[in-house]
């Protein structure tokens, strides 16, 4: 436990300044996805090294590179308010998906057509994944607070679901999944997970003048938000179960690899980004009123 608590103080600083200078249109703004991306690429070696693919070069570093570039184009792109982004974005997914089916049909064997069907799979979570949170923080006039709520739901879930879990589990949630995780913990960290964004919206009203948000949306969507990091926890996990490993990498003592930190946080900012751009097409917003 102490490893973790250092490990994740350490990770904190370093990320925190680049958080800090994330503004779109500056230079340094930069470093915001470039970081992202390399934690992107990071991300996809780790999945490509567990699914048996890494290896296959040929494979491998063009599928890494189409996935690393995602992020930083989305900054590229205005924020991917852009309509071309979109259209990019569908082209990358073409190429990337022949690509992964040229090489399985001449692999002879090496590269079945269920090895490859996972590749695209987990290539583009990924990097959609990672590409949702430049595009939070990008999104509006409140988007250096909205991806901020990615963090609070997957890790806020995450914390609570597990001290929650620890006094009060009693029954196994999905034990062939993921044997110390208990319906009772997940309970908590749904409920903790509303309160959370509930709270976060409240310390944004007292200190941003004019700012003024919809508690009762933030809870929904924290509700939302805590169930959706949950599933992302528990399919990270069956890949991981099924290909035989117990971390994804060691990039972070006593947290493993990137995938090992960040499997809610991808499918979290899938979610809130859609949920966003959603609640902007009825011209509303998740942050104010």
């Amino acid at each position: 436990m102490l490893k973790r608590i250092i490990s994740g103080i350490v990770a904190f600083i370093i990320f925190l300044p680049i958080v800090i200078f994330s503004e779109p249109g500056t230079p340094q703004g930069w470093v915001f996805p470039i970081a992202i991306a390399f934690g992107c690429v990071v991300g996809l070696c780790e999945m490509f090294n567990c699914i048996g693919i890494m290896k296959m070069w040929h494979l491998s570093i063009p599928l890494i590179l189409l996935g690393g570039s995602m992020p930083v184009l989305a900054r590229a792109f205005d924020g991917g308010r852009d309509v071309e982004f979109n259209s990019l974005l569908l082209m990358m997914a073409i190429v990337g998906m022949t690509y992964i089916l040229a090489v399985s049909l001449f692999s002879k064997g090496k590269l079945p057509i269920e090895r490859a069907a996972l590749a695209f799979t987990t290539l583009f979570y990924i990097a959609g994944g990672f590409t949702s949170i430049v595009l939070l923080r990008d999104f509006d006039t409140y988007g250096k607070y909205l991806f901020i709520l990615i963090f609070v739901g997957a890790w806020g879930t995450d914390i609570f679901a597990y001290f929650v879990g620890r006094f009060f589990g009693r029954h196994k949630l999905i034990p062939e999944i993921s044997p110390k995780k208990t319906v009772e913990g997940s309970i908590g960290g749904i409920v903790f997970c509303s309160l959370l964004y509930m709270l976060y919206g409240f310390v944004l009203s007292k200190f941003i003048p004019g700012f003024s948000n919809t508690y009762w949306l933030l809870a929904i969507v924290g509700v939302i938000i805590s169930v959706v990091a949950q599933i992302g926890d528990l399919t990270m996990s069956q890949i991981k179960r099924q290909f035989g490993i117990k971390d994804y990498g060691k990039i972070m003592p006593g947290h493993g690899g990137i995938l090992d930190r960040c499997d809610s946080v991808l499918t979290v900012a899938f979610v809130l980004i859609v949920a966003c751009a959603a609640i902007r097409e009825f011209g509303g917003s998740l942050m104010t009123i």
